[in-house]
């Protein structure tokens, strides 16, 4: 059996970075990458790569091309290409996308549907 490895990303990749210190509260939307290590309340919805850092907690609706969770999310991730769970990952939600990579020692507590979310139709 292969060990699935999951490249790690460089933070001077990414556009934007909400730092540890950021407790933010309400809703994210983004083009871009953008990688939150503080804490977030409220809705995500991207069209980027959300990256989720170890030390980050995130209770929210999450929608986003890519999402790379090393930290805690607490709801419903709804990913377009690809959701990495790194092994420090804790998702209390269902995860919808069409590729699912899980490092061992993650956890996940939820429905995990292999396909491509619907995107909404902007009026």
């Amino acid at each position: 059996m292969s060990d699935v490895q999951i490249r790690e990303v460089d933070e001077a990749d990414i556009d934007t970075v909400l730092a540890g210190d950021i407790d933010f509260e309400g809703t994210l939307n983004f083009e871009k990458s953008l990688m939150i290590k503080g804490r977030f309340l409220g809705d995500i919805k991207a069209t980027g790569e959300l990256y989720i850092d170890r030390d980050a907690y995130v209770e929210a609706r999450v929608e986003a091309e890519v999402v790379s969770l090393k930290g805690k999310v607490k709801g419903d991730v709804f990913a377009y290409s690809r959701i990495e769970l790194f092994s420090s990952a804790m998702v209390d939600g269902d995860i919808t996308a069409p590729d699912v990579i899980m490092e061992s020692g993650c956890r996940f507590n939820g429905i995990c549907r292999m396909e491509s979310p619907l995107k909404e139709v902007k009026e």
